[in-house]
């Protein structure tokens, strides 16, 4: 099948998920065509079966915000009848979905019939919570797919809560190429470089963002610490990585936390942490999670929307109230502190983890396009 995926190409969680998902279907024999405003992070090869189409948006003075859903759906309606696509999969109801309505009924005018599936992340929602007078547009993007998709049960909860929805939402989790982890071994990347001997590291990944609760997470450590040797990794860019770092300045533990930026590095990262910390406000999936348990670490993290979905409480991990600080810390302690609790915290992590692998999930989008062709 001729695919063709709009997303965003950053390092974000859907960019990553819509990536992977389109080299996992090129190597089952489709054609996929990447549309979006750059090459995706993820996308480091382009082949006969991969293809990455860049939308341009021409600067013209009458517009004071540059139109970007014109020109994507402008560009996409080139790309599908140049390379004749079957099925438009679209990540995020804004703009992608907006766009990909305004495609499909410009195709409809030349006699083309273009289904469209559109997967729901979770910015959609929390969009509209920030911003009421985006919820006509995003219900309209959702109501006029062929086929919705969200990325948890609790995503999909929240979305037929918030939205008058007149469609079914299929929940098609998030995912991880467990294959890309079964053979690696890190010689280039030595503990040592990250933590003395008797340290045990500790991890946070994210884009700083305020939901992400990024003073918490230097709380947590903070905790940590005094009673466990270790050391914390930030990995990320943000608004809130000064915050942070002030915070650290302020609790005297800058030797003990570096702050590592964006980094194409994760999985070496990972590799060799202890223990994941993810207090978050608010996760729709929680991929960070489950990145970090395929590399068979614990994950300390807070038990909204669909953490407790990836997290097992008590089996990978253990899930706690948002903001509840000192109950985080406690369980972080509570393995660090034993190394048969750790060493099977870790075991753990990982087998919960198999339940997303790449080869678990793809076969479920497979069949929803498959009816979406039907259907169209």
């Amino acid at each position: 099948m001729k695919i063709a995926i709009v997303c965003y190409p950053t390092f974000g969680g859907s960019g990553v998920v819509a990536t992977e998902l389109g080299l996992a279907l090129s190597k089952r024999g489709h054609e996929i065509h990447f549309v979006t405003y750059k090459q995706p992070v993820r996308l480091e090869t382009i082949s006969s079966h991969i293809r990455f189409h860049e939308v341009n948006v021409p600067e013209y003075p009458l517009f004071h915000y540059q139109p970007y859903e014109l020109a994507l759906s402008s560009k996409l309606v080139n790309v599908v009848k140049n390379y004749g696509i079957e099925l438009l999969h679209v990540h995020y109801a804004i703009p992608h979905a907006y766009a990909g309505y305004m495609t499909k009924k410009m195709l409809e005018e030349e006699g083309i019939s273009l289904p469209m599936v559109t997967t729901l992340h979770g910015t959609d929602i929390t969009l509209v919570g920030n911003h009421p007078f985006y919820k006509p547009a995003v219900t309209f993007s959702i109501n006029n797919s062929d086929f919705v998709t969200s990325v948890s049960l609790s995503l999909r909860d929240d979305t037929m809560k918030f939205f008058e929805i007149t469609k079914e939402i299929d929940v098609i989790p998030n995912f991880i190429d467990f294959s890309k982890f079964q053979q690696k071994s890190f010689t280039d990347c030595q503990r040592e470089l990250m933590a003395n001997e008797d340290e045990k590291i500790i991890t946070h990944v994210s884009n700083f963002r305020k939901v992400k609760r990024i003073e918490d997470v230097v709380n947590i450590f903070y905790r940590i610490q005094k009673e466990v040797k270790a050391r914390l990794m930030m990995v990320g860019e943000g608004p809130e990585r000064e915050v942070a770092e002030q915070l650290v300045k302020e609790l005297n533990i800058r030797d003990r936390v570096l702050f590592l930026g964006q980094s194409n590095e994760i999985d070496k990262i990972l590799c060799f942490s202890d223990l994941f910390l993810l207090p978050s406000e608010t996760e729709s999936f929680g991929l960070a999670a489950l990145e970090a348990m395929v590399h068979s670490v614990p994950v300390i993290s807070s038990n909204t929307g669909g953490l407790p979905e990836v997290n097992v409480d008590g089996f990978s991990g253990y899930l706690h109230d948002v903001g509840d600080v000192d109950s985080m810390a406690q369980s972080a302690i509570s393995i660090l502190k034993d190394p048969g609790k750790l060493s099977k915290f870790k075991s753990q992590a990982k087998e919960a983890a198999k339940r997303f692998d790449i080869n678990e999930i793809v076969p479920m989008y497979e069949d929803l396009y498959k009816q979406a062709k039907i259907n169209a």
